[in-house]
């Protein structure tokens, strides 16, 4: 038990963590279409994120696959970058478009983000235990609480928003998408030189 508690924390702390805030950049553009209404949509979309991550970040540890980090690294403000895109070319429907598509690229994204580095560190805390499944359950069980508090966050504030201050969906749509599409184009910039180390 104080095991699970221990990867439990690592993975909220591991999604919530500003240092590090393309996980949390990735989840409120997944989100920024959505209304509190569409939570069970919401609960679906990070979970099929997070089933994506498991299975990479399992694969990694494991060392089934390696992929290069700055690969990794600059692939996944491309991942945010394609979701803020999607958000904001999906017009002024009431409802979003496209939503199996969404699915499909969250599980996707999820196999990119689980690819990090992080692996290593989840590696030197397993020290020789072979059995990894139990560790990296609590993490994901982790990492899905900490995903769950940003989107009942920002679920929250859109339903202020449009029942206190009016503001229309689309408008916070492509604001928030737009933000987030720009701040994720400058890290993708940025990290573009280490891909020809």
């Amino acid at each position: 038990m104080q095991d699970f508690a221990l990867y439990f924390e690592l993975g909220w702390q591991h999604i919530l963590n500003w240092k590090a805030y393309d996980h949390i950049l990735f989840v409120i553009v997944l989100c920024a279409a959505y209304t509190l209404t569409d939570w069970k949509r919401m609960l679906l979309l990070v979970t099929t994120f997070t089933v994506g991550h498991s299975i990479t970040l399992a694969l990694s540890i494991l060392k089934v696959i390696t992929v290069k980090t700055d690969l990794i690294e600059f692939l996944i403000p491309v991942t945010i970058l394609v979701t803020a895109a999607s958000n904001i070319m999906s017009g002024k429907s009431s409802r979003p478009k496209g939503v199996q598509l969404k699915y499909i690229l969250a599980l996707f994204f999820g196999l990119i983000h689980g690819l990090l580095g992080f692996s290593n560190y989840l590696n030197s805390l397993r020290g020789k235990s072979t059995n990894i499944a139990a560790e990296i359950f609590a993490f994901n069980i982790g990492l899905e609480f900490g995903q769950i508090l940003i989107v009942t966050g920002i679920l929250l504030i859109f339903f202020i928003l449009i029942n206190i201050f009016k503001v229309k969906r689309w408008n916070w749509n492509f604001f928030l998408s737009s933000a987030v599409f720009g701040i994720s184009f400058m890290m993708a910039a940025g990290r573009w030189p280490g891909l020809f180390h």
